[in-house]
């Protein structure tokens, strides 16, 4: 007979999907700060602004809760956050690049260098494991935004480069300087993109399996619930796992 009863399950997992809901606003939130601090701080004349605000409303932030986060960006004794990147590998030499925005630089330095080193991997020198990743534009759209002719045709007349379609929906890809203004010209026609972000996408991808896709998952969770990690991409390629 189980130990657990299905209320309590049930509560448990809501409450971790609190939390992670808790930690993306929170992320979301330093993003949307940080790109009114470098521009006006008005989405319609910031382009990275812009995509933040998409972004957030794309997991249902509350609207006051964006706009408190974009008037902080003029606020007297505000934090000031430095965007950071750092490479590393994981073992195995999976390379990692992590995106990072913060406001303590030997913190999160020595945080990233002690997650990776206990998951025997390490920190790797500037442009060790960029050489091999592409940066590009991604836009994810539900497939109930569109039938896949309309997605495809849209997303080439706004100039993205490329469209793959799934079960799960779409993925267009463009060049990292043209993201904003393809990300408007689909929003136009279609909505709001679940996401639109610059990524990192490898050359080539590396199979992770077993017990060491597991390792891997573990770190990247680790890496990713930090609050000044944003973003975490990597050369692998690995079903989901179960821990």
């Amino acid at each position: 007979m189980a130990g657990h009863s299905k209320f309590k399950n049930t509560m448990h997992r809501k409450g971790r999907q609190d939390a992670v809901r808790a930690k993306a606003f929170t992320k979301i939130a330093r993003e949307i700060t940080t790109a009114a601090k470098m521009g006006v701080p008005d989405p319609a004349m910031n382009p990275r602004l812009r995509l933040a605000v998409t972004n957030a409303r794309a997991v249902s932030m509350p609207k006051d809760r964006i706009e408190r986060a974009i008037s902080q960006a003029s606020a007297v004794g505000g934090e000031d956050y430095k965007m950071v990147r750092y490479e590393g590998y994981a073992p195995g030499g999976i390379g990692l690049i992590i995106e990072t925005l913060t406001d303590n630089l030997n913190r999160t330095g020595g945080n990233i260098r002690s997650f990776l080193s206990k998951a025997g991997g390490n920190l790797g020198t500037t442009n060790s494991v960029i050489s091999g990743f592409d940066r590009v534009g991604e836009i994810l759209y539900p497939a109930s935004a569109a039938n896949e002719d309309a997605m495809m045709e849209a997303a080439l007349e706004a100039g993205a480069d490329d469209v793959e379609t799934s079960d799960d929906g779409y993925v267009i890809t463009c060049t990292f300087e043209t993201l904003s203004d393809v990300s408007s010209a689909l929003a136009e026609r279609f909505g709001d993109a679940e996401a639109a972000n610059v990524i990192w996408r490898p050359h080539a991808r590396i199979e992770v399996t077993g017990d060491a896709a597991l390792s891997l998952r573990k770190l990247i969770d680790i890496l990713e619930d930090d609050d000044d990690v944003q973003n975490v991409f990597g050369n692998y390629e690995m079903t989901e796992v179960d821990d």
